[in-house]
């Protein structure tokens, strides 16, 4: 189905990641938004969608970690295949970009995951770039990732990551493991580096911050936690203004009363899924020879160690309101306007904005389920989301 170069969607609601705008359209010109207006100012000659009564229309969600969904694994299969059943399945819960996530694994498999993503992003708009998350980690907080496979990095990882160029790298390390001027040299190849992993001090947080690191990889979880004498990783990100933390609100990792520290913090917090094939597909699947299953909402081991989640980001946007008594308006930004900027892709990502890409979620206002998704100005069923 062709879509008008020139069409817009109107709702009683129209969240534009600062300020609502009731009873409004958004005009959408080709991929861009053009405009966000009342809707009796717009032209009677302009194809309209109109969202149901009540709807919100929001920026679409940035998810910066997921590793899979719709049964479909990236580890396992880092192709571009893959990927697009990854990128069809969390459309459908409101996701309109994201970085593929690769924990991890061998050089081989790095070396094809970058290639897949570097395949994807002339053809798949909701891929930004990837996120490698390890192996340069602490084999004291491996989660589920293999210990055997940890390692510090060396001079071909440098060369390997650093010709990266054609899109977002989010590399995930454990300072203390990398050697003195390693995250200064990602950050000076164009890498955005997320501490994860970790259990570094908060000395040797802030030196890493010094040399670039802005991130913190699902905060409070396999890291060093805050105590009273060492604040750890959790007291450098929540005393930074620059830091940038994903929180995996799924009620399953992290108490909701924690996660409240992180919302009064000073940085900015980031709504991520950590998700595992189950998003969108069956509850059971394999991860680098383990047995993994959902088990009361979580995805665990046979020896109950939580392997990712089977979160999606529009019941993270849920959790939000509902567990953590967030306004939907702020909830909304730490689905889409703080990852954009984290990830430096924010002046034409995560709002609702002349010029922005027309990235939307259409979301009920009753349940916040999502009703429709927009990427680059056409909506899901009409975007060839999954087509490679």
């Amino acid at each position: 189905m062709s879509v008008p170069e020139l069409h817009a969607i109107a709702a009683d609601f129209v969240f534009d990641g600062v300020m609502i705008h009731r009873n409004s359209v958004i005009l959408i010109n080709d991929s861009q938004i053009a405009a966000v207006t009342p809707r009796k100012e717009l032209s009677t000659s302009i194809d309209v969608f109109e969202a149901p009564k009540g709807a919100w229309l929001a920026p679409g969600f940035i998810d910066v970690q997921v590793n899979g969904g719709g049964d479909a694994l990236f580890n396992a299969d880092p192709t571009p295949e893959c990927l697009a059943r990854i990128v069809a399945t969390h459309r459908r819960f409101g996701t309109t970009a994201l970085l593929p996530t690769l924990i991890t694994d061998t050089d081989a498999i790095m070396a094809a995951a970058l290639s897949a993503v570097e395949a994807m992003l002339p053809r798949e708009p909701s891929i930004l770039g990837i996120h490698l998350e390890g192996p340069f980690l602490s084999r004291d907080k491996p989660g589920v990732h293999r210990r055997d496979l940890i390692r510090r990095p060396a001079p071909h990882h440098l060369q390997m990551l650093s010709s990266y160029k054609k899109g977002v790298l989010l590399v995930t390390l454990a300072p203390e493991v990398a050697p003195t001027g390693f995250i200064a040299d990602l950050i000076a190849a164009g890498a955005k580096v997320s501490l994860g992993h970790s259990m570094a001090t908060f000395e040797q947080t802030r030196a890493a911050m010094a040399e670039g690191l802005t991130g913190f990889t699902h905060l409070f979880n396999a890291m060093r936690p805050l105590s009273a004498r060492e604040p750890g990783p959790i007291g450098a990100a929540l005393e930074s203004p620059n830091a940038y933390y994903g929180i995996i609100v799924d009620g399953q990792h992290v108490a909701p009363a924690t996660l409240g520290l992180a919302i009064r913090g000073a940085g900015h917090p980031m709504l991520v899924t950590d998700a595992m094939p189950p998003v969108g597909g069956s509850k059971e699947f394999m991860l680098q020879g383990t047995q993994i299953a959902v088990r009361d909402g979580r995805c665990v081991t046979p020896n109950g160690v939580l392997a990712g989640s089977s979160l999606d980001m529009a019941t993270a946007v849920k959790n939000c309101v509902r567990l953590l008594g967030l306004p939907l308006e702020r909830a909304l930004r730490f689905a889409s306007t703080e990852p954009a900027d984290f990830l430096s892709v924010g002046h034409f990502l995560g709002r609702l904005a002349p010029g922005y890409r027309a990235d939307i979620v259409a979301l009920d206002s009753t349940d916040l389920s999502v009703l429709a998704t927009w990427v680059a100005g056409k909506k899901s069923d009409e975007s060839g989301a999954g087509i490679v």
